[in-house]
C-alpha cells in the first residue's frame, strides 16, 4: 500500500510538494504486534494419545507421558492404604460416588507411587480413565482446568504431588473453588488426589511472614482445604520388618540374588539415615546395577 501525501508549504517563497510514503511495512509491524498480544488460541486436547498426561497451564496443553511401570502389588507395607485408595478409585471409574483423596505422611513411603500404580492397574480395563498430573505451583489454575475437563467424556484422576501452600491463602482459595465447583458444582468426572508430607497442608514459616491476626486467618483458610478431602489416608514411618519385607519382595520379583541381602539393605538404610519404601527401592536399583540386571524404572 502506498500513500501519496501532497504537502504544500509556502514559507518565504519555498514550497515542498509530492512526498510519497509507503505504509505497508508499518501496518505489517502493527499486525504482528497485535498477534503477539492476542491470547493463545485454544487447542482441543487429544486424550487418545496416552493414559497419563501432564498439564501446562501456561500454554493450556496436555502433554502425554509414558505409563507408570511399577505394578501396584509390588508396593509392600501399605496394604491398608492400597485397599482404601483402590476401592475409592474403582467407584470413581464406575461412575459411583467417591471422595477426593489426601495421602499424607512421611516422605518416601510410597504415596505418589500408590496413586500412579493403582491408576495403571484400573486403566487397563477402563480406557475412559485418564491420569492428569499438575504441578503444585499451578494450583491457582485448577478452577479453569476443572472447567475444561467438565465438558469431556473421559474421567480424570488429577494428581498434585507434594502439595503445600507456600504462596499462602490465595492458592488455598483456588483449590477450594476448584473442588467446590462454584455455582456449577464440582465436576462429576474429576477426582482430585493430593500427596503431602503435612496433614493440614500448612506452609513453612507461616507466622513469620505476616501479622498474628492475618496469619491466623490464612491458617484457617488453609486448614479448611483439608476438610474438602473426604478421604484421608495416612502413611506412617516404615519399621524395620516392613522395610526388609519390601527389599525381599523387590529382590524376588526381579530375581536379584546376593549374599546377606538383609544385612546389606540395613547398612544402606543406615547410610541414608532412615527406612522407607523409597530407600528400599534405591537399594534395589543399586543392587540391580551391581548384578547387571535391568529394572522397569
Amino acid at each position: 500500500m502506498r500513500c501519496d501525501l501532497v504537502l504544500q508549504w509556502n514559507l518565504a517563497g519555498l514550497s515542498v510538494a509530492a512526498m510519497t510514503y509507503d505504509l505497508e511495512p508499518v501496518l505489517n509491524r502493527i499486525a504482528d504486534a497485535l498477534d503477539r498480544l492476542a491470547p493463545a488460541r485454544a487447542v482441543e486436547p487429544d486424550f487418545t494419545a496416552a493414559r497419563v498426561f501432564r498439564h501446562d497451564p501456561a500454554s493450556g496443553r496436555f502433554h502425554p507421558a509414558p505409563d507408570y511401570p511399577l505394578p501396584v502389588d509390588a508396593l509392600v507395607g501399605v496394604d491398608g492404604q492400597k485397599e482404601r485408595f483402590i476401592e475409592n478409585l474403582q467407584r470413581f471409574a464406575s461412575g459411583l460416588p467417591s471422595n477426593h483423596a489426601l495421602l499424607w505422611g512421611v516422605r518416601g513411603t510410597g504415596k505418589s507411587s500408590l496413586v500412579k500404580a493403582a491408576f495403571m492397574s484400573l486403566a487397563q480395563g477402563a480406557p475412559q480413565l485418564k491420569l492428569l498430573e499438575v504441578d503444585r505451583d499451578c494450583v491457582t489454575a485448577l478452577p479453569l482446568l476443572f472447567d475444561i475437563l467438565r465438558a469431556r467424556s473421559e474421567r480424570f484422576l488429577v494428581l498434585c504431588d507434594d502439595l503445600s501452600f507456600e504462596d499462602g491463602a490465595a492458592a488455598a482459595k483456588a483449590l477450594k473453588s476448584a473442588l467446590e465447583g462454584g455455582v456449577s458444582g464440582p465436576p462429576e468426572n474429576v477426582l482430585f488426589t493430593a500427596t503431602s508430607n503435612r496433614r493440614h497442608l500448612m506452609p513453612r514459616g507461616h507466622a513469620e511472614d505476616r501479622g498474628l491476626i492475618a496469619s491466623a486467618e490464612d491458617a484457617e483458610e488453609e486448614v479448611s482445604v483439608s476438610d474438602r478431602f473426604g478421604l484421608w489416608i495416612g502413611f506412617p514411618p516404615m519399621d524395620q520388618p516392613t522395610y526388609l519385607a519390601a527389599v525381599q519382595g523387590y529382590a524376588k520379583r526381579y530375581d536379584l540374588k546376593t549374599a546377606a541381602l538383609d544385612r546389606r539393605a540395613l547398612q544402606w538404610a543406615q547410610l541414608r539415615g532412615g527406612r522407607s519404601g523409597r530407600v528400599a527401592w534405591q537399594f534395589i536399583r543399586d543392587l540391580a546395577g551391581e548384578l547387571g540386571k535391568q529394572l522397569p524404572m
